[in-house]
């Protein structure tokens, strides 16, 4: 019964996944539109600056998405480690094994904040950047088109993080599937 409800939730997830690429495909779309527009009616630096904008979106949004998500299961591995050696007794060397695997584990956590922390920082300057391409594009574009580009922008956003989320998710369960199914003589 459990292997079903995963394989059922499993398809579910894939299902989902489907929607959402559908989703990106279309923001895909409108972004190509909002760029012809942005061509034409801006200077060639000022398409520029959009250009790039749009393209360091997606990377520190990803990079970000990816840090988080790194450092949350190191944050889970060490839980569980010190939940593991605070439970029961162990022999010295088992202990010993784990404050080793535990103090790498600290030091990737380390490691891992410093660089979430820097992606912030792009993150805040990546927001500093919108708001300048945003008043680029108020000379040029009409207050519809404007409000077209910070829609394409926010969905675009949405729809990565969705993403991410969903991948994390479909891994979880495909991992939890494999582990049952192996465990089944």
């Amino acid at each position: 019964e459990l292997i079903s409800s995963l394989r059922s939730k499993l398809q579910t997830l894939w299902e989902e996944r489907e929607l959402v690429l559908s989703e990106a495909r279309e923001c895909t779309e409108r972004g190509e539109e909002l760029e012809a527009t942005v061509r034409d009616v801006c200077k060639p630096n000022e398409f520029e600056r959009y250009m790039m904008f749009i393209g360091d979106l997606e990377k520190v949004v990803s990079l970000l998405l990816c840090l988080s998500s790194r450092l949350a299961r190191v944050q889970n591995a060490m839980r569980r480690i010190d939940g593991n050696t605070d439970a029961e007794e162990k022999a010295s060397d088992q202990r010993t094994g784990c404050l080793i695997w535990f103090q790498s584990l600290n030091e990737r956590h380390e490691l891992l904040s410093r660089q979430r922390e820097d992606a912030k920082d792009l993150k805040e300057n990546l927001d500093r950047r919108e708001r300048v391409v945003s008043g680029i594009l108020a000379k040029y574009l009409t207050d519809q088109q404007l409000q077209d580009y910070r829609h394409f922008v926010q969905v675009k956003t949405s729809l990565l993080i969705e993403q991410k989320d969903l991948e994390e998710r479909i891994k979880f369960v495909e991992e939890q599937l494999e582990n049952l199914e192996k465990s089944i003589p």
